[in-house]
């Protein structure tokens, strides 16, 4: 389709870069329902590869809902370091659903992907 709906909503899974044992996986656009089981594929095949640390750079997310704020519980869940699983660089819509639901208390979150990626785990 030329010239259609296609393409409006941006790719949730901006790229994924491994790195030393750590991988970084960039979400961008809204994580919301319609497109949490891209995310959560991506972030699932990315925790079977077992990395030492699985940073989720979050700076290009606009909008995060409570699938996948879920999306994200579910993949630290299956990390065998679960704090090998670190948030980075979230906005400020992002970093206000994450105190809202308290989950901001249960992840390891850094300012930025520089610290998350010289964070101990």
């Amino acid at each position: 389709m030329n010239g259609g709906t296609e393409g409006i909503r941006e790719d949730p899974v901006a790229g994924i870069d491994r790195n030393d044992g750590a991988t970084v996986v960039r979400l961008a656009g809204e994580l919301d329902l319609y497109n949490a089981h891209t995310v959560r594929e991506a972030l699932l095949a990315c925790t079977e590869e077992s990395p030492d640390r699985l940073v989720v750079d979050l700076s290009e997310v606009k909008f995060i809902d409570s699938t996948a704020l879920g999306v994200l519980i579910e993949a630290r869940t299956r990390m065998t370091n679960r704090r090998g699983f670190i948030l980075a660089a979230p906005g400020l819509e992002t970093r206000r659903a994450l105190e809202i639901s308290g989950l901001d208390k249960h992840f390891a979150v850094y300012e930025s992907l520089d610290e998350a990626l010289a964070a101990p785990v």
